[in-house]
């Protein structure tokens, strides 16, 4: 009866460890509707494209800033969303929403994308565009595995998944769209769907 005890002790103490150490307070529902906002700007992006400029973007043109608008306006949708509905998920939980392990979460989370941001920049500078989308999912990629542990584990399989779409977008750039497509729209939507289930749902 008392190793029953101790067994149950340890992994109550586990789990506060684990709760102490990772920010659990991620909302699923977050990861679908940035998946939506990808597939909404994307839609408009290939709109603006075909429409307006013959099937090809020029760095100094209308519709390239235009297609920049609309992919700031997704990240902009996408991480108001994530910020208000984690924090009613923290609220909920009765979990405080910045403490220091969201602290080094962000942190983490920023250091690879805000280098990738910056090296995207550049390579746009120098009149090339061709590796973007690979160089996005790439370094999205990144910063969800280095951020993945101090939040929820499963966040790293989708950090692996987007290195991977990233990878194969650079090794076939003509499919650069459509995998960025698959890695922000569709895989965020499958992803959050299912951490929805599996943490907000309980």
């Amino acid at each position: 009866m008392e190793s029953k005890d101790y067994l149950k002790d340890i992994s109550e103490i586990k789990d506060l460890m684990n709760k102490s150490s990772r920010f659990i307070s991620l909302s699923g529902l977050s990861g679908i509707l940035a998946g939506i906002y990808a597939l909404i700007g994307a839609s408009v992006a290939y709109f603006l494209v075909m429409n307006y400029s013959y099937g090809t973007l020029k760095l100094d043109g209308r519709i390239f800033r235009l297609v920049m608008l609309d992919l700031a306006l997704v990240a902009f949708f996408s991480v108001v969303t994530g910020i208000i509905l984690t924090t009613r998920k923290a609220k909920k939980n009765n979990a405080k929403m910045w403490d220091a392990t969201s602290k080094r979460l962000v942190t983490n989370f920023l250091i690879p994308l805000v280098a990738g941001g910056i090296y995207i920049l550049i390579i746009l500078s120098n009149g090339k565009y061709g590796q973007t989308g690979a160089l996005m999912l790439i370094f999205y990629g990144l910063a969800l595995v280095n951020a993945s542990k101090y939040s929820i584990g499963d966040i790293r399989y989708l950090g692996y998944m987007e290195i991977v779409l990233g990878l194969v977008a650079a090794l076939f750039p003509g499919y650069g769209f459509w995998l960025w497509v698959l890695g922000f729209g569709i895989m965020h939507i499958i992803y959050g769907t299912w951490m929805h289930f599996k943490y907000d749902k309980n």
